[in-house]
């Protein structure tokens, strides 16, 4: 064994970005026909070292070698070439063309497209047999689900003879069934003769499916060990520097005044899908209530309601009063205005705008506030920015670059910019969706303790997360939302992860005896 060379091996790679230094002389041996994990803290280097090697990137020093070959990647197609496929945290796919269409996308064999097509169809059906990835070629993109897409880029990977797969935080996006079902596909593919790289912050994952695992902190590579020879507790504290609580510590909760009440709340969508039937729930000042269930059962929508971005009928009150669900006066700014903030479930479309800078990005929604106005026409920035350092220093956001835009913070960094936001205006009720999505082991510690925190101070928060760790961990009662129903209600004690289970896929108390 010791006669094959790995896989691949970077030495002594470094890239900065100005005075940001990503990776500092990174080295790594990934062997054949292993799943090889990368875990670190977000900003670690991890996606950065990957792109390099994927072609994104150029590094500023360092070699790449490809089975013992010294090889050049100067773009993507290079590593194609060099049989590297990459799956990345947020996909990579045309959506209104159909799986076949992406597929064949900048792979085709000439000027004509049909050939290329009827090659790729028999392809993909042979690659869906052997790996397990069947997906209807003939269906478009933004018609399929997360987890359908996933695949669909695994097989342009495939179908480009990869023979080393990186996959960037694959599991983000999926629900727990999801996330299994690929873990089948990438144990196939091992057992096929793939290498493959995932880089996770679950360490769960990490132990299930990895035979090695690195750790990188802070752009370094701090060390490598077999994945049968270390644990949870010990690869957190590689991560961190430091030991780190893998549950959640609280303390019970003393609920008082109902914050949230939710009565027989209904939402029929544009194609006359009921998307919420009849729910209703409340919440009390100082406990999280969590609502579980497998992502597309109406918790978007419920918080969508909730935050003032969509209609609905029924009622919510806020304190005794109601809120206006006919959309004549209800909007994001008008729940504010009333108490109400909002952690979305997606960072990167409804949290923030991109290209913004973090500064701005931590204003948005609040930018009338009396502490940002110079007066009634001008804004005042450097108070703005102040603020936004301030809170970048709490939440500890790296880089704690106020004036750097939004697109070059990692995504767990992304979420510490919103969450600052939002916790920080001290409302009466928190909505709070997938909080820890895509978050490092560290981070995910740190907003939990930030949660809980708020709660203590007697303010009330709605969890909408699919996580059921996190829904366990958090939750002082738990709701199940399964078909735009609330299902059942639990105590965290008093209930299990195979009790919710049941729940989240429909299934009651009477027809699971």
């Amino acid at each position: 064994m010791s006669d094959i060379p790995p896989a691949i091996e970077l030495v002594g790679i470094s890239k900065a970005f100005g005075p940001v230094q990503a990776n500092k002389d990174i080295s790594i041996r990934v062997m054949p026909g292993t799943i090889h994990g990368i875990i670190g803290e977000n900003g670690a280097g991890k996606s950065t070292l990957m792109s390099i090697l994927y072609g994104f990137y150029k590094a500023d020093a360092g070699e790449i070698f490809i089975a013992g070959q010294k090889t050049q990647i100067p773009d993507s197609q290079a590593a194609i070439a060099a049989g590297i496929g990459m799956v990345f945290q947020h996909f990579k796919l045309v959506q209104n063309f159909s799986v076949l269409e992406n597929v064949v996308l900048g792979a085709e064999d000439g000027a004509l497209l049909r050939p290329s097509l009827a090659k790729a169809r028999k392809q993909l059906k042979s690659l869906a047999e052997e790996y397990e990835l069947h997906v209807d070629p003939d269906a478009i993109i933004e018609d399929l689900g997360v987890g359908m897409q996933q695949r669909v880029e695994i097989l342009k990977a495939l179908y480009r003879h990869a023979d080393i797969l990186i996959l960037d935080e694959p599991t983000g996006v999926l629900t727990p069934p999801e996330a299994d079902q690929l873990f089948r596909i990438l144990g196939r593919l091992k057992a096929e003769g793939k290498t493959i790289i995932l880089i996770t912050h679950k360490l769960r994952e990490i132990m299930d499916i990895t035979d090695t695992v690195s750790v990188m902190r802070r752009g370094e590579m701090d060390s490598t060990v077999k994945t049968s020879e270390t644990n949870p507790a010990d690869l957190a504290e590689r991560m961190v520097g430091r030991k780190v609580l893998l549950r959640v510590d609280k303390t019970p909760a003393k609920p008082k005044d109902v914050v949230l009440e939710v009565r027989d709340l209904n939402i029929t969508d544009a194609k006359g899908v009921h998307r919420l039937k009849g729910v209703s729930f409340n919440v009390r000042a100082g406990e999280i209530l969590g609502i579980a269930g497998v992502s597309g059962n109406g918790q978007s929508e419920l918080l969508e309601v909730l935050g003032g971005y969509e209609k609905a009928t029924g009622e919510i009150l806020l304190n005794g009063v109601p809120l206006d669900l006919t959309g004549a006066h209800s909007d994001g700014q008008s729940r504010r205005a009333r108490g109400i903030a909002h952690v979305p479930e997606d960072r990167q479309h409804e949290g923030l705008i991109m290209d913004f800078s973090a500064w701005e990005n931590t204003a948005f929604g609040y930018h009338h506030d009396p502490d940002y106005q110079i007066n009634a026409l001008l804004m005042d920035n450097a108070a703005i920015l102040r603020d936004a350092q301030e809170k970048m220093d709490r939440f500890d956001v790296r880089p704690a670059d106020p004036l750097l835009s939004a697109k070059n913070f990692s995504g767990g960094n992304q979420q510490k910019i919103v969450v600052a936001r939002e916790i920080e205006r001290d409302p009466d009720l928190l909505l709070v969706g997938q909080p820890t999505r895509g978050v490092d082991i560290g981070a995910i510690e740190f907003i939990h303790q930030q949660i809980v925190a708020l709660r203590d101070a007697g303010k009330a928060i709605l969890l909408v997360s699919v996580e059921l760790d996190e829904i366990m961990g958090l939750s002082d009662r738990i709701a199940v939302m399964f078909d735009g129903k609330i299902m059942g209600e639990r105590l965290p004690e008093n209930t299990n992860e195979k009790e919710l289970g049941l729940l989240m896929a429909g299934v009651t108390d009477g027809e699971s005896a």
